[in-house]
């Protein structure tokens, strides 16, 4: 009897593996952990799994607004390595788990989308992406790896029989380029138990706790057209023109530098030829801050000089909404256990971050929510290249690294019992 004992004891920890651990578990602990090594070493030996898998699902076509094919192939993927509760919604989001204990969730995100630049080469080209050496090179794989490392990471932990405290959730969100859709939607879903969200934008070589509010507006001109001949004013080109000036002179952006206020026009269109006067015309403006109560401030003194400038010339000036991605700061983030934790992972991984509290992706909704976020960057190179035009490519040790870094992080935040 006791024989039968001590053989289903060892079965029993041969079995939950890593999972056994109770209470929160510092990076310095989890590799420490030999089940947690052995996880590592898999990822490593996963890599070319998760070159084949970048071609394949980099290779759908998937500009915003258009990402079904390439939410059912995550989702596919995700019931293949044994996540549960697999879906797809109407956003489109993908949405896979590890189910854990409490209730409650650590929520992992990635972008389904790409750029529609990206979309037009990959129509062009007609080709899958190709392998070679250290890199997947064709356009949809630079930011499709941070999809593809989130997978593999889920793989492994399932492998593992990693059994969290907390659900630990894999989501792809739709419409990241194109006003945050999916990750509002995500949010309104998962806020009432998530304990944090990480949005995996890479390796880890920086970590964004913070987010700037980004407002784009569209400033449409309407006014008489006709020819030369006819007489210059009024004219729309002088409203934007006029109305340009006095906007780039608004004051925040000096009064307010530490709290990054910005106002940025890039973006003047109208008329077609030379000798008639354009019936419309647009420009565009940028406005951030670390501070919703500044960008509102400079919003409100844009409208005040729209409706002067449109007063003194008979032309009319309108503001049209093109995205409002918003700010958020949450008291102690900087020294919470998931920065900190992050922290640790990523010179574990051989790199000391840098840390950021001006984000600007999908952690900018949960972290205006109040939801404690981190955004797991990489930066262009760290993560690829030439993003958007023909050769793009992806940096597969990155692709590696973020991987591990998901895993770590699953391992840690995600074994961890609230007090």
């Amino acid at each position: 009897m006791r024989i039968i004992c001590r053989l289903f004891l060892c079965l029993f920890i041969l079995f939950v593996g890593i999972s056994t651990i109770a209470g929160e578990r510092t990076v310095e602990d989890a590799v420490s952990d030999a089940a947690v090594l052995r996880g590592l070493d898999a990822i490593d030996a996963a890599r070319g799994e998760t070159e084949n898998l970048l071609v394949q699902i980099g290779g759908i076509i998937s500009p915003s607004g258009q990402e079904h094919e390439r939410a059912e192939a995550v989702a596919t993927q995700m019931r293949k390595i044994g996540l549960s509760d697999v879906h797809v919604t109407d956003a489109p989001n993908v949405v896979g788990k590890i189910k854990g204990r409490s209730g409650k969730a650590l929520i992992f995100i990635s972008t389904l989308d790409d750029l529609a630049t990206v979309a037009e080469h990959q129509r062009a080209s007609g080709k899958l992406p190709v392998i070679s050496g250290d890199r997947v090179t064709g356009p949809g794989t630079n930011t499709t790896s941070t999809t593809v490392a989130a997978l593999t990471a889920a793989k492994v932990l399932v492998d593992s029989g990693f059994v969290p405290e907390h659900d630990i959730i894999f989501a792809g969100v739709a419409e990241e380029e194109t006003g945050l859709r999916g990750m509002r939607a995500l949010y309104a879903e998962y806020s009432d138990v998530a304990i944090g969200f990480v949005d995996v934008l890479g390796d880890g070589h920086s970590i964004s706790y913070g987010a700037i509010g980004i407002h784009w507006w569209r400033i449409n001109a309407t006014g008489p057209a006709g020819h030369t001949l006819l007489g210059g004013i009024p004219n729309i080109n002088q409203a934007i023109g006029r109305a340009v000036d006095r906007i780039l002179q608004i004051s925040e952006p000096q009064e307010f530098a530490d709290r990054r206020a910005r106002l940025n026009v890039a973006i003047l269109s109208s008329g077609s030829v030379f000798n008639h006067k354009p019936a419309s015309g647009w420009f565009s403006l940028d406005v951030r801050s670390l501070d919703l109560e500044i960008i509102e401030s400079m919003e409100s003194k844009v409208r005040k000089i729209l409706s002067d400038v449109s007063a003194e010339l008979g032309i009319g000036l309108e503001m049209e909404v093109v995205s409002n991605t918003p700010p958020g700061q949450i008291e102690g983030a900087l020294e919470s256990t998931l920065v900190q934790t992050a922290i640790g992972i990523s010179k574990y991984l051989g790199y000391e971050p840098s840390l950021s509290n001006a984000g600007s992706a999908n952690l900018n909704i949960s972290i205006a929510g109040g939801t404690p976020s981190i955004g797991l960057g990489g930066g262009p190179i760290r993560r690829g290249g030439n993003r958007g035009f023909a050769d793009e490519w992806a940096n597969t040790p990155a692709m590696m690294r973020s991987a591990k870094n998901v895993f770590l992080t699953a391992i840690t935040i995600g074994n961890a019992r609230d007090e």
